[in-house]
């Protein structure tokens, strides 16, 4: 059975998040089932801390897009909306090159908040950080 609430597809994802920090850092939503949404990020000088490594920012960045749209496709658009209330990441492996991979899934989905976990892969499906973020899902007035 689908969590999600409204119907949605790949390229309107992309349409919805262009000229935003999402569209600037490149990341791509890539794919989704019936209660996860997945997307990738490049690791480029956009992404990429002095070190040449994975900046955690944008791993951050990357879990709290895929954790807000997952929330906000799983709750009734025309009278609520959701929102980032608090959001961690552990960071347990940097990445050089490539792209990053994350996959949101709902830990609870309730009627005040949501909360959801992202597992950010490297190329090599070896896991590079984890996160979790809570959504608050507020009335439309």
């Amino acid at each position: 059975m689908t969590i999600w609430k409204m119907p949605f597809d790949l390229p309107g994802l992309s349409r919805m998040h262009k000229g935003t920090a999402v569209d600037h850092l490149g990341i791509e939503f890539t794919d989704f089932g019936d209660n996860w949404l997945e997307a990738r990020m490049p690791v480029d000088k956009r992404t990429v801390q002095p070190f040449g490594i994975l900046h955690g920012g944008a791993s951050v960045l990357l879990a709290e897009t895929l954790g807000s749209a997952a929330s906000n496709l799983a709750i009734d658009a025309e009278s609520h909306y959701a929102v980032g209330m608090d959001i961690n990441a552990n960071h347990v492996r940097s990445v050089r090159e490539g792209y990053v991979h994350g996959k949101a899934t709902p830990i609870h989905l309730g009627r005040s908040t949501h909360v959801w976990q992202i597992m950010i892969y490297d190329g090599a499906q070896r896991l590079a950080c984890v996160s979790r973020i809570t959504m608050s899902i507020l009335e439309r007035t």
